[in-house]
Order: C-alpha cells, then structure tokens, then sequence
C-alpha cells in the first residue's frame, strides 16, 4: 500500500469534517488489515474534482447503473475516468451501503494488478458513502444479453476470448488469496471493455470471503435473478460455485444472445437455462443460437465444435448439484482449451 495514501487519509482524518472522520477511519483499518502493503497505491480525490469531472453527477454522464450505485463518465486532470457513486434512499441503509463501498475498494485495491479487473484508481472520502474513480474502459459494458453500445454485437471469437479472459478473473478471486472470494453477483453489467474489447470485472460491493477450514459460508439472498445460484437462493449457502453457477448464465448469454430472463410467448417469464433446455433438443444447437454471431471466413467447422462444448461446459456450470459444478480453474482451462479448437486447421 502507498505511503502516501496513508498518509493523505490520516491527514482526513485530522479534518473536522464528519464524512472523512466516518469513512477515512473504517476504510484505514480495513486496508492496513486487508492489503498487508502489497497493493497499488490509489489516490485520495476531493469532493470538488469528483462532481467536476461528472458536472454534479449529471444523469447524461451515466454509462451504467446497480440498485444502489451509478457509474458515471468523467474526466480528471485531462483523463477519461470512471466514477462510481454510492447512493441509498433510506437513511437507515447508509451504514450498509458504506460498509458495500468499503468492500468495494478493498477487493478492488486487491485486484488491481490483474489485467482483467477495471483499475481503481482512487476514491474520494468526502461524500457520506465513499466515491469511488476507475480507469477508463473506452467501449463501456456490455449489456444484459451480451452486447454492448448501442446494440453493437461481437463476434463469436470475441465473446470466447472475452469469457476465457472474464473466467480468468474469477479463478483469480477464487484462489489468489488465503480467504477466497466469492463475488456471488456475477453478470454482464460486471463486465466492462476497453478499445481492444478486453474484459474488465467490476463491482466487488456484495463479494463475499469463506471463513478458514469451511467450505462455504451462509448469509442473506443477495443478487440478480436469472443468475442466482438455486443452492444459494434456497439454502443461504454461498460456495465457490455460487460464482460458477452464475458464470454458466453468463456462458449461455454469450451463446444464445438472450437475457437471463425473458418473457415468453404466454406471457411468463423464463429462465434461460429452461429455454435452452427446451429448444436445444437432439443436438441441434442451432436453434438456440445468436443469429447475430459471426465466424470468420473457413472457420465454420472449428466454430461448430467450439459451439457445442461452449454449450456443454456452460450447462455443466448450471447444474442443480452444486458439488457436480467445475471449479472455476478448470473452466478457465476448459475455455482455453475451446479456443484453440479454432486455431486447427482442416
């Protein structure tokens, strides 16, 4: 950890403002506990550059937004930033969503090496719940069926190398560290890209760590439907393959181009694992496809291969059975393995 991030937090505190004096305090304790000095150092930001860069959190600066976060485009000292701002409507949740934002910028910090995670750059203190400023990601994130901008759809080689790198990430989280960490929250607005369609996790607020000698860990149901473990939904058991089995969602989006969850012809909503069940019959795995996919002049017999394991390890991700999930090293394996499925030749 920076020195000089200590020491401009401990200047905060010297302040007499109370938000610096709330949050300086508590996110000081959690770094020098939770860094052991091996991170980057982030910068402390003033409350006047952070609604500079975004013109007051502006609504037409936001490029996405969470149940209890918006992200907005900014710039800061000439550079294209991304600022992340905490928000609640109940004053009783303040303390919660602190203790998210705080969450936030510790794992962040943590992970602030690896290529496939959004940077923090550094957070601003003087805003009751913590502001939190990201490098850049220059092709924003992708959206709830997989795009991204305006409906722009990515090719096929593109969404594989994006899940091989994105189940790099997670593996990371998983076993990098002494306490692994699970994010139990994973979907497509996680994911931001950068000018060369580079994947960058985002959004450690509900990440979650397994206590030593245990093999899960039990708490409240928090997350996205669609993409919910149903272990976790029914139980409160939160395991390395909560994450899986939302990676799996995540690998059938990619496929399908589908949300998680739709509304079907009689009005319901469906799940995308019993779409894809249902229409996915005999092996003919053309009908659930993207039309949107492309594959590359050549290519076609690689990419139906490549098409038929991405489907099979994306439905081994979602199994009922959580112990009958991969773990999500052998995902990563398993992806980079379907990619070079591409790369032989006739």
């Amino acid at each position: 950890m920076s020195s000089k991030f200590l020491l401009s937090l401990l200047a905060c505190l010297r302040k007499d403002r109370s938000s610096f004096l709330d949050n300086g305090s508590i996110l000081l304790e959690d770094l020098i506990a939770s860094c052991d000095g091996k991170c980057n150092p982030i910068r402390n930001y003033s409350a006047d550059e952070v609604i500079r860069a975004t013109k007051n959190f502006d609504p037409s600066g936001i490029m996405q937004k969470d149940s209890s976060y918006k992200m907005f485009q900014g710039f800061i000292d000439n550079r294209s930033v991304i600022i992340k701002k905490y928000f609640t409507v109940n004053w009783l949740a303040v303390e919660k969503t602190r203790s998210m934002a705080f969450r936030d910028i510790v794992i962040s910090i943590q992970m602030s090496n690896h290529t496939n995670v959004l940077k923090l750059l550094g957070c601003c203190l003087e805003f009751p719940i913590p502001a939190l400023v990201y490098e850049s990601a220059a092709k924003g994130v992708l959206n709830w069926d997989g795009g991204f901008g305006d409906n722009e759809a990515l090719p096929w080689k593109a969404r594989l190398r994006i899940a091989k790198q994105f189940a790099n990430a997670v593996t990371y989280l998983h076993t990098a560290f002494p306490r692994p960490i699970i994010l139990r929250d994973l979907k497509p607005n996680c994911i931001f890209l950068d000018n060369d369609y580079v994947p960058k996790l985002c959004n450690f607020a509900i990440s979650i760590t397994i206590p030593p000698l245990q093999s899960h860990v039990e708490d409240v149901v928090i997350g996205t439907f669609g993409y919910l473990d149903p272990t976790y939904f029914e139980n409160n058991s939160i395991s390395l393959k909560t994450d899986v089995y939302s990676f799996g969602i995540i690998l059938l989006v990619f496929l399908t181009g589908r949300q998680a969850l739709q509304i079907n012809q009689a009005g319901e909503y469906e799940g995308l694992i019993e779409y894809v069940k249902s229409h996915a019959c005999s092996g003919q795995i053309q009908t659930i496809m993207d039309p949107k996919i492309s594959v590359e002049v050549g290519a076609a017999d690689q990419a139906h291969q490549q098409f038929h394991d991405f489907l099979a390890l994306a439905l081994l991700c979602t199994r009922d059975d959580s112990e009958a999930r991969p773990d999500m090293i052998d995902v990563t394996k398993e992806l980079v393995r379907i990619e070079k499925l591409g790369c032989t030749s006739n």
